[in-house]
């Protein structure tokens, strides 16, 4: 098996900006300033003014909400390939959401003047928005529902799959590997419960080669019985 600390160029972004285009990505992020973060710093927090978009060239964001007693639901995990913050380029309203960076981190700027610039040259940029803005609401719904009707442990399942899902990667045998670190507090924050209950659950699993920890990233050993979890 490779080492699961040697960088992974294939891992993918769950953001569904980043199934743009390639040639319109390219466009839009040409003459796009670059932005550095370290790990835990604040891209940009809820109802801030949105004036700019970004695009992930290195490391793991996280995408948050924090309730009035100061809980943390985590909305998405993004890595390389992901874009975020351009809802607010899109409506001019605030930033729905907190941004932050959970590694250290290298990204690419673009203004509200060059978004709307490029959209205007190019205004099918808007037609594979209105898409990929479509199929954001209907993963809204099931992550909803999700919230509503699942167990603790189906939560916690939802979450490994999604994370796999994005940064997965195959290294036979039917295991597949997160190739981003996330700790306990990520995934609660991720499925919405307490800290504790993630980590029953993960002794569970791990008692019953379901999901193993390798080098402090996450592998799901048996990918058929993990998604039965999260039915039950």
């Amino acid at each position: 098996m490779r080492d699961p600390t040697t960088p992974e160029t294939t891992i993918a972004s769950r953001d569904l900006l980043a199934a743009l285009p390639a040639e319109l990505v390219a466009g839009l992020f040409a003459s796009a300033r670059p932005v550095s973060l370290k790990a835990d710093q604040q891209l940009f927090g809820t109802d801030e003014a949105g004036e700019t978009c970004y695009r992930v060239e290195s490391g793991l964001l996280k995408v948050s909400v924090i309730s009035p007693s100061g809980g943390e639901r985590i909305l998405a995990v993004i890595g390389p390939g992901a874009i975020v913050g351009e809802l607010s380029l899109i409506d001019g309203a605030p930033r729905s959401a907190t941004v932050t960076a959970l590694r250290e981190a290298k990204l690419a700027s673009v203004s509200r003047a060059m978004f709307q610039g490029y959209a205007e040259e190019y205004p099918e940029l808007y037609r594979h928005l209105t898409a990929i803005l479509a199929r954001r609401l209907r993963e809204t719904n099931a992550a909803l529902t999700a919230t509503s009707f699942l167990s603790v442990k189906g939560r916690v399942a939802e979450a490994v799959l999604s994370l796999a899902e994005a940064f997965g990667h195959d290294v036979g045998g039917g295991r597949t590997l997160v190739r981003q670190k996330v700790t306990q507090s990520d995934l609660a924050a991720m499925a919405g419960i307490a800290r504790e209950n993630v980590s029953r659950v993960l002794q569970d699993w791990m008692k019953r080669k379901i999901v193993s920890r390798i080098s402090g990233y996450y592998c799901v050993e048996n990918l058929a019985a993990l998604k039965r979890e999260a039915k039950s």
